[in-house]
């Protein structure tokens, strides 16, 4: 029995809308209420679409995006993070293992996968269309990473790929400083393939339009709006080439040309899950997934300060070093006065 895809009806996303039609998948992140960040949910849903796609024999490229026209996506779910995985770091492994394995999915998808940067790519947004092959973004779109400025580190594509593509002191910019890139200055650099306008003045597309322009037509002020419409002409254009390709030479050529993406991939990713899912119990992602959430300034200099000072910045209310004499608990946390198991104050 031959090995094919399925129906995209047949496979009942929820958070992802798949379609395939005339040679072409084309998978949408769908949750344009979160910036189309990724859930949990999602990653499995995201992975599926890309293995079916892969043994689809009458798919001949993909294309990625975000629903909407903010956010091609903003990564991982800061919610759930705070929510979930500051409280059982445990999980935040076995959450590193769906979010691998969706990465490689589009790595070793066996066709040309077209991130279309619909809106800002984001963290693991910029990881995933990093991932893909080619990538045509839209003029209002912005690329950033932001892993220093949340308690995490962005090697889920990040270290790995952008000092290959970008080289080695700009991926150090991009990583340490955490600031928008401008869709002109990812072309310059060469984070992506193309870029098409996207801002329109009374129906009148706008070549190089001025962050005043852009702003004025994400919020749909004096008429300016987005248009994704030269977006996917350009994306049609690069689609319709692809198809007219021997598929096994396209699987092979994106094959060899993974090299130094996968030497970089496997040589860091497993260690970068241990890692990860480790530096969750300590106090920079509790702080700076919580300010996120609260919508506030992380305390940066507060954490440097413990440190300076040489209280604990590792532990919130300090390490696991008093016992209590009257109920024989051990390990309360060095700041408490009192014991959390009986009330009984602690010595010294």
């Amino acid at each position: 029995m031959p090995l094919g895809g399925q129906s995209p009806a047949e496979l009942g996303f929820k958070e992802v809308i798949y379609d395939k039609k005339d040679w072409v998948a084309r998978i949408t992140i769908n949750r344009p209420h979160n910036y189309n960040s990724y859930s949990t949910p999602c990653l499995r849903e995201l992975k599926t679409a890309f293995d079916d796609a892969a043994f689809d024999d009458n798919v001949a490229v993909v294309v990625f995006t975000g629903a909407g026209t903010k956010a091609f996506s903003t990564g991982g779910d800061v919610k759930e993070y705070q929510e979930d995985y500051t409280k059982r770091p445990r999980d935040y492994w076995k959450y590193m293992g769906l979010f691998s394995a969706y990465i490689e999915s589009i790595i070793n998808c066996g066709k040309p996968v077209i991130a279309r940067l619909n809106g800002m790519a984001v963290g693991g947004g910029n990881e995933s269309q990093m991932a893909c092959d080619l990538g045509v973004m839209a003029e209002h779109a912005w690329i950033g990473q932001v892993g220093t400025s949340v308690g995490s580190v962005a090697c889920g594509g990040a270290t790995q790929w952008l000092p290959i593509i970008v080289g080695d002191r700009r991926a150090r910019e991009m990583m340490m400083l955490n600031q928008r890139h401008t869709a002109q200055q990812c072309l310059e650099w060469g984070l992506v393939n193309r870029v098409a306008p996207s801002v329109t003045k009374d129906g009148e597309f706008i070549t190089g339009a001025t962050p005043e322009q852009i702003k004025a037509a994400q919020k749909g002020l004096d008429g300016y709006a987005i248009s994704l419409e030269k977006l996917d002409e350009v994306i049609d254009g690069m689609v319709k080439i692809m198809v007219d390709k021997f598929p096994e030479c396209m699987r092979y050529t994106k094959a060899q040309t993974n090299f130094w993406k996968k030497m970089a991939w496997h040589q860091t990713i497993d260690h970068a899950r241990d890692w990860l899912s480790i530096h969750y119990t300590s106090l920079e992602p509790w702080e700076g997934m919580n300010a996120f959430v609260e919508k506030r300034k992380a305390r940066y200099t507060w954490v440097r300060e413990r440190a300076a000072q040489d209280q604990s910045s590792e532990f919130l209310h300090g390490p696991y070093e008093k016992n209590c004499s009257q109920c024989e608990t051990k390990g309360i946390p060095s700041h408490f006065s009192f014991c959390g198991e009986c009330g009984a104050k602690l010595d010294g």
